[in-house]
């Protein structure tokens, strides 16, 4: 077996709100993984990538901070491979993931993009959207009021305001959906998918699962949910990914959120072994280098 030098970034502590721990972990164990399988890997923070940066020609990574993604599509332009690519992991940014998705045709909330400077109540009430969600639209959410639930127009107007002053200038706002709250976890190109009931398993980040409230059991296809999920992911060109979806009483599932290498919590040492496979895959299938996995 031909030995492979890679680098590992992980993901800065900023952009893990209340999951440090389970994405250290999961970074933890898909290192444990591929050195099993032979790789030598480099291990380095997020912040590496803002200062000297790299020399490896092989990098898989958990990044978020903008300069970083930029670092590493950089680095991508230059023919590095960059497992997930830097270029999907923007793509996960609310307004880029919500036109994508919308454009073509993933089931998705009926959602408006907006300047956050902007009176919103006329096209609230222009779309009937009596509750609904208001996201900043430019990153994924690393405060609580990065993802708000609003009962009228004038909260959504505050938070606009909020978005505003914080320096955000754009917000998507998504209807809200009864039904149940579904997460889901896969890998693109593998056997592995999971999902599950995030408020049966106690599973929050910042308390909005509570919204929708306790899952009703209400019947889907799970097959369908996951070649719905990997067809996003193939969309936002992403290998190693997670997210939300709503399930209605008449069992339509439409995805509501879709991240790039989340932290796998309830499932990471399975899905450990099939992230490690499919970046060892993905590798020498770009180095042209014949293996049997």
């Amino acid at each position: 077996m031909n030995e492979l030098i890679v680098a590992g970034i992980r993901r800065g502590t900023k952009f893990s709100p209340n999951h440090v721990g389970n994405d250290a972990a999961i970074f933890g164990l898909t290192v444990r993984e591929l050195r099993k399988q032979g790789c030598i890997v480099h291990e380095y923070p997020e912040s590496v990538l803002m200062e000297d940066g790299i020399e490896e020609h092989l990098i898989f990574n958990m990044v978020r901070d903008d300069r970083a993604v930029r670092r590493l599509q950089q680095y991508e332009d230059e023919g590095r491979i960059v497992i997930n690519s830097a270029y999907g992991i923007r793509n996960c940014t609310r307004e880029r993931m919500t036109r994508l998705l919308i454009a073509n045709h993933i089931p998705h909330p009926r959602s408006l993009i907006v300047r956050t400077n902007i009176d919103p109540l006329p096209l609230l009430r222009d779309a009937g959207f009596n509750h609904c969600w208001i996201k900043r639209g430019d990153f994924h959410a690393i405060h609580r009021e990065d993802v708000t639930y609003v009962r009228s127009g004038d909260e959504a107007q505050s938070i606009l305001e909020e978005y505003a002053i914080r320096g955000i200038d754009n917000a998507v706002i998504n209807e809200h959906l009864n039904g149940d709250l579904v997460k889901f976890y896969g890998v693109s190109g593998t056997d592995f998918f999971y999902w599950f009931y995030p408020t049966a398993a106690h599973h929050s980040k910042f308390g909005l699962e509570q919204i929708n409230g306790t899952a009703q059991g209400f019947p889907f296809d799970p097959e369908y949910l996951r070649s719905l999920c990997n067809r996003a992911a193939q969309l936002l060109n992403i290998r190693i990914y997670g997210g939300d979806c709503i399930v209605s009483e008449e069992g339509v599932v439409r995805i509501i959120d879709f991240n790039d290498w989340p932290s796998f919590a309830p499932c990471r040492n399975e899905a450990a072994h099939f992230i490690a496979k499919r970046i060892y895959s993905l590798i020498h299938s770009v180095c042209n280098v014949q293996i049997t996995l």
